[in-house]
């Protein structure tokens, strides 16, 4: 990731006062122990100058962060249809403390109010999700299974069904809210703007962003429309603070959607699940089969 230097010269002075902080902190340290310091020394250095300069600055919401996010949102909310491709890394910390990154890719078909068309394939997923306003429909392509349920109402509510009722793990969904600033924005208690930063050649702002037990970090294409471009979630409160996080890429805000597009057709042989269950990647699985 390349960093350019924003133009802003609040927000220069600002991360250069940082750095001078976080500079004054590691040089006296390094006076008082020189190099007999090691490197857990040295770990802990950088984390209370972290600390330190955090503390010092306290939480507080910053309100270019607050803005580009907003217009983010607004943007997105006018948008009456759009399609996306997108991919995911996701950590998980296996039972000998290993971390791990699963990835995988798919797509996104949104017509609002109430179409909605998600596919995501990997090496424990191969899913996707139809919603037509009425019906929401999970589909297991590689097991070839399905569940529906009568969820009449807008995409909002078909991913509060997913998330609340239906437990799978959605991160990431919270960008398509027909609000997606009050949602992201909700258990927020500080934030910042960092610059602008590249990502896959497009030149983004970047913000970050800190609740109670997730930071989550936002690129927001500058230049043209203000388009999410990555997201990332860190979970604090599990050991390794595993992330997640997702790439968007082939950004279509008028796409040609074929009628019937969002109609469910139930594959030959299929076998239909009365409930559903998941597994700790929040996946689709049969019982007994996790």
């Amino acid at each position: 990731m390349n960093v350019k230097s924003t133009k802003d010269p609040k927000v220069q002075r600002k991360f250069t006062s940082n750095l001078l902080e976080f500079s004054n902190c590691t040089d006296a340290v390094l006076r008082k122990y020189g190099s007999r310091m090691n490197v857990l020394a040295a770990t802990l250095v950088v984390f209370l100058c972290v600390f330190i300069g955090s503390a010092n600055g306290k939480e507080s919401i910053d309100p270019e962060a607050d803005k580009i996010l907003r217009s983010m949102s607004d943007y997105l909310k006018r948008l009456p249809a759009f399609s996306v491709n997108f991919d995911i890394d996701s950590e998980v910390i296996d039972l000998a403390g290993q971390k791990l990154q699963i990835s995988s890719s798919g797509s996104i078909v949104v017509d609002r109010p109430g179409n909605l068309y998600i596919e995501r394939h990997g090496a424990f997923a191969d899913l996707e999700l139809i919603f037509d306003g009425k019906l929401l429909t999970l589909h297991g392509k590689n097991l070839n299974v399905y569940f529906q349920r009568d969820n009449s109402g807008t995409i909002d509510t078909a991913f509060d069904t997913l998330q609340d009722e239906l437990g799978l793990d959605t991160p990431g969904v919270d960008l398509f809210y027909s609000d997606s600033f009050e949602e992201l924005s909700d258990s927020v208690v500080s934030s910042a703007y960092l610059g602008t930063v590249y990502v896959n050649d497009v030149e983004c702002h970047y913000l970050t962003f800190r609740e109670a037990k997730v930071d989550w970090q936002l690129w927001v294409r500058a230049e043209g429309d203000p388009l999410p471009m990555k997201y990332v979630i860190t979970t604090k409160w599990m050991t390794g603070a595993p992330q997640y996080a997702i790439r968007f890429r082939d950004w279509n805000t008028t796409p040609q959607i074929a009628s019937g597009f969002f109609d469910f057709k139930v594959p030959e042989g299929a076998k239909r699940l009365e409930v559903i269950q998941t597994n700790r990647m929040g996946d689709l699985v049969i019982e007994g089969e996790e």
